[in-house]
């Protein structure tokens, strides 16, 4: 019951592609690779050997191909092959991990592994810290940091100091919090898993998971289980190999612990059967959807401890007069304003249609131009937009003008082959600092629709940023404003913008605004949506796929356009492929 009711297919399908037999593609591979390389560095290791792991991972940088899903003969024929790659992969095939990786992490403190994920720290400097100021974790580089012992030593300065500082603040916030996929994953292992040894005991992931909060801090599940069955469950779950109790913050009727790998802090609820439903609304809702007020004038959760043995989680909102709200929607932000449009029916990922942000091997795609195509139509869509970098983005081998010229004559024979799909001709337009595009008109007009991104400069006032904005989005060839405040989930914050003068402009000149679905990103962030839907800005659900696999990002975008409120009639890829067809048309005749 983790996707319960309409979602349930949806928990196959997930179940499905992340039990591929080939769990290894070339982009897991080249992280691994990078790992090897930061920590071969920090070590001081042999200049031979990391040159030749970052020949490794220039090689398959540099390949169309998914390696292991090629034969050892396939493997041999592709250009550049050798022998010691073939070595690696073959390793990771028959051992699921790399040795070396193993090795040099066991002789790294943790602490110095976290100090590496800490941005604006590299191998070097983290060696430099650790060998030289002997600073082996974050508490110590943090004191270090505000004791301004940093700018003392060779390679830092009071400028470096003061971001490294900001940046382990950061950290430090973010340490025990996950991504929603991440969680998501974790969960539908754990539940396989315990179905598989309890298939008769009702079980639900409850809370931010359930309502599919972008970050999540904590898991928990509702179990209905007998008197009998608690103590099978709890010797269960404290056999369970990668959760650990707490058995101080554990009761009669709640088990607490933590997920090894992130500390996440995990807790199982026990209700018997006939109150299954009743908890199962109580716990899922935030605090402030169960404060709301109903029409007896008690809050809504007290009205839902008075029911009796409640069978369904729609009896129980029909009994409080109110449509059965979804779950995403049960945060006490959203939940009145939908009311108040008629509750309407939320986007599903299938009503999406098609997908409109895509990168291939024409600039930093991990898949040719044809695979992203032939794979977009086997999961059933209609159409696909091809958006690679513009020139500007030459970290990610942006399209020249020749480039593009080359892409279009490309797509135009494949558009022959794969009728009645179709492919449509984007491309991801940098924004430049003075809130440019980085092509002139002329290239602009050959595209049938255009992303436009902020990639660089990120440091600026919420003023600056905002005109940047304002200005691209009032370029008569933009079509969807793409992922709008440029943040990376715990990983990065978001330039400061005005949203509200943003969403503004982009229902002044018609422009779209991308729900980025890559799980690091998912921006817009939804708590806008209600002002975008309210100003009837059109609203893109994008993959931002750089392979594949990530073409399957769409779930995570339609997860939090939900708890936005988003509906299919605002979505633009809701639209059918001659549906989008003519609106981009209609958009570039007002351009010219």
């Amino acid at each position: 019951m983790l996707l319960h009711g309409a979602f349930r297919p949806i928990f196959y399908f997930l179940f499905s592609i992340m039990n591929l037999p080939n769990m290894f593609d070339n982009k897991t591979i080249i992280a691994i690779l990078r790992k090897i390389i930061t920590l071969l560095t920090l070590h001081h290791e042999d200049p031979v050997q990391i040159k030749h792991y970052t020949q490794m991972s220039f090689f398959l940088e540099n390949t169309p191909k998914e390696v292991m899903e090629l034969s050892q003969e396939e493997r041999m024929q592709v250009p550049g092959m050798n022998h010691a790659i073939i070595i690696f992969l073959e390793e990771l095939m028959q051992s699921g991990t790399a040795k070396l990786l193993e090795d040099l992490q066991a002789k790294t403190p943790i602490g110095v592994l976290e100090m590496l994920q800490v941005r604006g720290l590299g191998p070097s400097k983290v060696s430099t810290l650790w060998r030289t100021a002997e600073i082996t974790d974050l508490a110590a580089l943090k004191a270090a940091c505000e004791y301004k012992v940093l700018e003392k030593l060779p390679g830092f300065g009071k400028k470096t100091q003061a971001t490294i500082l900001q940046n382990v603040l950061e950290q430090e916030q973010y340490k025990h919090l996950v991504h929603y996929k991440t969680a998501l994953q974790f969960a539908i292992t754990f539940e396989t898993a315990f179905q598989a040894v309890f298939p008769k005991v009702p079980i639900s992931t409850v809370g931010e998971l359930r309502r599919k909060m972008e970050v999540i801090r904590s898991l928990q599940w509702l179990l209905a289980v007998q008197d009998i069955e608690i103590v099978t469950v709890r010797t269960w779950l404290q056999q369970y190999y990668c959760i650990e109790e707490a058995p101080s913050l554990s009761g009669p009727f709640a088990w607490r612990g933590f997920w090894k790998e992130s500390i996440l802090p995990i807790e199982f609820l026990f209700c018997q059967r006939q109150n299954f439903y009743q908890q199962l609304v109580l716990q899922t809702g935030s605090p402030a959807h169960l404060d709301r007020l109903v029409d007896s004038g008690e809050t809504f959760g007290e009205f839902i401890y008075k029911m009796h043995n409640p069978t369904t989680e729609e009896e129980i909102y029909q009994a409080a007069q109110l449509p059965h709200i979804p779950p995403e929607l049960r945060e006490g932000l959203v939940e009145q304003s939908w009311l108040a449009a008629g509750a309407p029916s939320l986007l599903t990922l299938h009503d999406l249609k098609g997908i409109l942000h895509v990168h291939t091997t024409f600039s930093d795609g991990q898949h040719t131009l044809a695979d992203m195509a032939m794979c977009c139509k086997a999961i059933g869509y209609q159409y696909i937009g091809i958006t690679d970098h513009s020139k500007t983005a030459v970290y990610a081998r942006g399209l020249s003008p020749f480039k593009v010229y080359e892409q279009h004559q490309e797509i135009d024979l494949l558009n022959q082959q794969l009728v009645p799909f179709k492919i449509l001709k984007g491309i991801e337009s940098d924004i430049l600092p003075d809130g440019r595009l980085d092509y002139t008109d002329e290239v602009l007009s050959q595209f049938d629709f255009v992303i436009i991104s902020i990639h660089n400069g990120f440091d600026m006032t919420e003023k600056a940023a905002t005109d940047r904005l304002i200005k691209a989005i009032s370029h008569p060839y933009t079509t969807i404003l793409g992922h709008l405040t440029g943040r990376l989930l715990l990983r990065r914050r978001g330039y400061p913008i005005d949203h509200h003068a943003v969403i503004d402009a982009c229902a002044a000149y018609g422009v779209a605004i991308e729900i980025n679905a890559h799980p690091w990103r998912l921006d817009l962030d939804w708590r806008w949506l209600p002002y975008a839907l309210q100003k009837d800005v059109k609203i893109s659900i994008n993959p931002d796929a750089h392979s594949k696999g990530e073409l399957h990002n769409m779930i995570y975008g339609v997860a939090v356009a939900r708890k936005g409120g988003l509906t299919k009639n605002h979505t633009l890829n809701a639209l059918s492929v001659a549906e989008i067809t003519a609106f981009f048309a209609a958009a570039k005749r007002i351009s010219m």
